[in-house]
């Protein structure tokens, strides 16, 4: 089965940091680029940030620029968002994704779809 599977969420207090994963299986996608996107409870799902297959070029959305830094190790087939900074507003269900294409990544999500992992930020 190719899929994608997150990890790494969890509680943390306002200011705290969190380091999200997302493994794929069933086949490599080191050629795929590769996002992250969230969803809060009442809202739609938005996109937080992307990379390129060869993790070259990074791209984030403007609510988390400066705090959150995406990463890849194709070698582990692998994707990471470090997030730093944690706000309450950040609290949401995070989903890693991929497709052939960044810049599909950024306006919508891809092809592949991970089940999400929950990020609460609360004191």
């Amino acid at each position: 089965q190719e899929q994608l599977v997150e990890s790494g969420g969890g509680l943390v207090q306002p200011g705290g940091s969190l380091r999200l994963s997302c493994t794929g299986s069933g086949r490599s996608f080191e050629n795929d680029a590769m996002g992250w996107f969230r969803q809060a409870p009442g809202k739609e799902r938005e996109y937080v940030a992307g990379i390129m297959f060869s993790g070259g070029t990074k791209h984030y959305a403007d609510s988390v620029r400066g705090r959150f830094t995406i990463d890849r190790d194709n070698a582990k087939n692998t994707v990471y968002l470090q997030m730093d900074s944690l706000k309450p507003e950040d609290t949401a269900v995070y989903y890693c994704t991929a497709d052939t294409l960044l810049s599909t990544v950024i306006r919508g999500g891809g092809a592949y779809w991970g089940q999400g992992t929950q990020v609460t930020v609360s004191s």
